[in-house]
Formats: structure tokens, C-alpha cells, sequence
């Protein structure tokens, strides 16, 4: 029987060396990831799945679908045309309404500075301009609807007083001028007459509706000029909404002051030619100082457009009364363009003299008298954004 060697489980139990450590040339590189079958490598992690679903893979470019999208988005520019070319006129109304909310939110803010409600102070500002509206027609139409009826009842007299002249009597005779007349008045010039009447007709109704409209209009801006305001500056990128947000002040303030500032001095303008009219003794002196309060609004030739009405009354009433109203207006006329023009506009808006002709210029050219309105504060707000955003990035780069 063989004997137990206890050396043999000293050896048993001794360890085994540790393996011998590779070179590091013969080290496996690290594994890489292989994407999923159908899944493109370059395309960003999948947003998590919200309340309508997880979005879609990317459609892949090909050159189909970037010549559909170039198709598309030239009949999108086309369709867009079309409908700023069909609704051109509502488009300027909504212009005109944003204009005198623009111009009117002052008062609105200056009745808020003083504990009026929101609410109020635009109800405030808002029956104001219509009772100022109301004014101006009462005072327009009378006088027009009893001239044109007191030109109606003279033609008889100036018939027959042309009918005594000689020489209108040879060229009657001569031109066979009565049997033209005759000639004329059949049907068909009496269904162009009746179109004229009619056209007229809708020129006034049309006129009414877009003065509600813009009245309207004007008052919702008013309302929420606070929320659309806000509304604007969200749609800026953050890192440049702070600076967007003060240039946009800086314009509206200027624009509500320019509006302040023409309102004022139209409204001096019209109460001056208001007591001239009653000291010389020119007939309906309320419309004709509405009138020149109205053209005194037109940058450049208005206050002189005015005038000439003014003027034209009065040599109509007499020779001594037209002299009168030219030299009042050439007077005055001088008086506000370098007195009172420069102390009211100074602190509002500056604007080039040579700039502010070309804006009115082309702004009667493409929108006739309101683009004259708002010619002054568009140039006004080109000019500080040119000086605040263009000449500084030019000057970095």
C-alpha cells in the first residue's frame, strides 16, 4: 500500500503563476456600434414621443423632391401674389388702422398714467375720434349739398343770359349746337347717366364702409395693442429680441409722436382759418377750417393745397376777400413752417428735409394721400434702423 508524500500537496496547493501580459500590438481595437438595419448612422437621435407621436426619419434627397419643392414654393410665391394683388385694398385699410392705433396709443397710455382703466381710456380715445369724424362731415356736407342746389336753380339765369349773348347765339347757330343736344339725349346717354348715378352711389357707400372699417378696425388695435406688440416681439430669435424689442419701441414712440405732433398742428391751423374766416366774413368758416385742418395733415403740399381752397372762396365772395385770405395764408403759412413746424416735431421725429420730399413723393405715387401720411414716420424709422443696426455692421466688418 503506497504511502502519503505530504510534499505532494504543499506542491498542490502552491498557485500558479499569472499569465504572461500580451504586447499592446496584439490588443483588439474597441468594438464599434453597428447601427440597426434600416437606420441611417448621421440621422439625430429620435425625440421622445410626445402627445403626437415620435416624428419620422427625414425624407432622403433626390433630385424629384427638391425640384417638387422648388415647383412648390414658386406656385406658394405666385399664389401669395394673387392674394396681396386681390386684397390690395383691404390691405391698405388694415395700414391706415395700425397707423392711427400707432398714433392714438399715446393718448391711451397718457389716460392709463393718470388711473383711467384700460378699457376706458380707449373708449375714451375711440369716442373722441368719432365725435371728431361726426364734426367734419356735419360740417362738410351742408355747405356742399346747398351750393350744388343753388347751382341747379342758376342754370336757367345762365341760360338765358348766354342765350342774350350774341356771339354765343353765331355759335349756336353756326355748330347747330341744339340739335346735337336733341341728338344726344336718347337711350342710351340716359342709361350712362343713370351708371354715373349709380356709380356714385357706390363710391359714397364704398366710402362709408371703408371708413367704418378702418374706424373699426382701429379700435381693436387700440385694444390689444399691448398683446400684438408682444406678440411681434415673440416671433424675434431670443439672443436678439431685447435689442428688436427697443429699436421697435423707439419706432412706435416716434411714430405716436409724429401723429401727436401733424394732429396738433392741424388742428391750430384749422382754428386759426376758423377766426380769420368769421373776421372777413367767408361763407360756412366751420368746413373751410375743417378743410385746411384735413390738408394741413399732408406733408409738404397740404397746408398749401389748403390754402388755394381757401383762397379760391374767397375771390369768389369778392376781390378785397381773396387778397386777404392770400396774404393770411402766405403769412401763416411762413410762421408755421419756421416757428411752430420745428418746436413741435423737434423732440418727435428728424428727419432730412430732401428725404422726407422724395418719401411724400413716392408715397402719393403709390398710395395716393395716406402713403403722404405715413411717408414721414416710414423714413423716420428707416433712418434710425439704418443708423442703429446697417452703419454699426458695416463699421465690424
Amino acid at each position: 500500500m503506497p504511502q502519503h508524500d505530504p510534499s505532494a500537496d504543499d506542491a498542490d496547493a502552491t498557485p500558479s503563476p499569472p499569465p504572461a501580459q500580451t504586447s499592446t500590438s496584439a490588443e483588439t481595437p474597441p468594438a464599434v456600434p453597428v447601427p440597426a438595419p434600416g437606420i441611417d448612422p448621421d440621422e439625430p437621435p429620435a425625440v421622445p414621443s410626445g402627445k403626437f407621436g415620435t416624428p419620422g426619419r427625414p425624407l432622403r434627397r433626390s433630385s424629384f423632391l427638391i425640384g417638387f419643392t422648388g415647383a412648390l414654393g414658386v406656385l406658394l410665391a405666385y399664389t401669395l401674389y394673387l392674394g396681396i394683388r386681390n386684397a390690395g385694398g383691404i390691405l391698405v385699410l388694415v395700414v391706415i388702422a395700425l397707423f392711427l392705433a400707432v398714433g392714438l396709443n399715446p393718448a391711451v397710455v397718457r389716460l392709463r398714467t393718470w388711473g383711467v382703466p384700460h378699457g376706458l381710456a380707449v373708449t375714451v380715445v375711440a369716442l373722441t375720434v368719432v365725435l371728431l369724424l361726426c364734426g367734419g362731415i356735419v360740417a362738410l356736407v351742408p355747405p356742399i349739398v346747398t351750393q350744388s342746389g343753388q347751382f341747379i336753380d342758376q342754370i336757367p339765369s345762365l341760360l338765358d343770359e348766354l342765350r342774350r349773348n350774341p356771339t354765343v347765339n353765331d355759335l349756336v347757330e353756326r355748330y347747330d349746337v341744339v340739335e346735337r343736344v336733341q341728338g344726344a339725349a336718347n337711350a342710351d346717354t340716359i342709361g350712362r347717366a343713370l351708371g354715373g348715378v349709380l356709380g356714385g352711389a357706390q363710391l359714397i357707400f364704398g366710402t362709408v364702409f371703408r371708413t367704418l372699417t378702418v374706424l373699426v378696425l382701429t379700435i381693436y388695435f387700440l385694444a390689444y395693442f399691448n398683446k400684438l406688440r408682444s406678440l411681434g416681439y415673440s416671433l424675434v430669435p431670443r439672443s436678439r429680441r431685447e435689442r428688436v424689442q427697443l429699436i421697435g419701441d423707439e419706432i412706435l414712440a416716434k411714430v405716436g409722436a409724429y401723429m401727436v405732433g401733424a394732429l396738433s398742428i392741424a388742428v391750430l391751423a384749422g382754428a386759426t382759418t376758423f377766426v380769420f374766416a368769421l373776421i372777413v366774413g367767408l361763407p360756412y368758416p366751420f368746413a373751410l377750417a375743417v378743410v385746411v385742418a384735413v390738408t394741413d395733415l399732408i406733408p409738404q403740399i397740404g397746408a398749401t393745397l389748403g390754402a388755394v381752397i381757401v383762397s379760391l372762396v374767397g375771390f369768389a365772395a369778392g376781390l378785397p376777400t381773396g387778397i386777404a385770405c392770400a396774404v393770411f395764408f402766405l403769412i401763416y403759412q411762413q410762421v408755421e413752417n419756421y416757428l411752430i413746424y420745428p418746436k413741435v416735431m423737434r423732440r418727435s421725429v428728424e428727419v432730412n428735409e430732401v428725404a422726407a420730399l422724395l418719401a411724400a413723393l413716392l408715397g402719393v405715387a403709390l398710395l395716393g394721400v395716406v402713403g403722404a401720411l405715413i411717408a414721414i414716420p416710414t423714413v423716420a424709422a428707416l433712418q434710425l434702423i439704418l443708423r442703429e443696426v446697417v452703419l454699426p455692421r458695416q463699421e465690424r466688418s
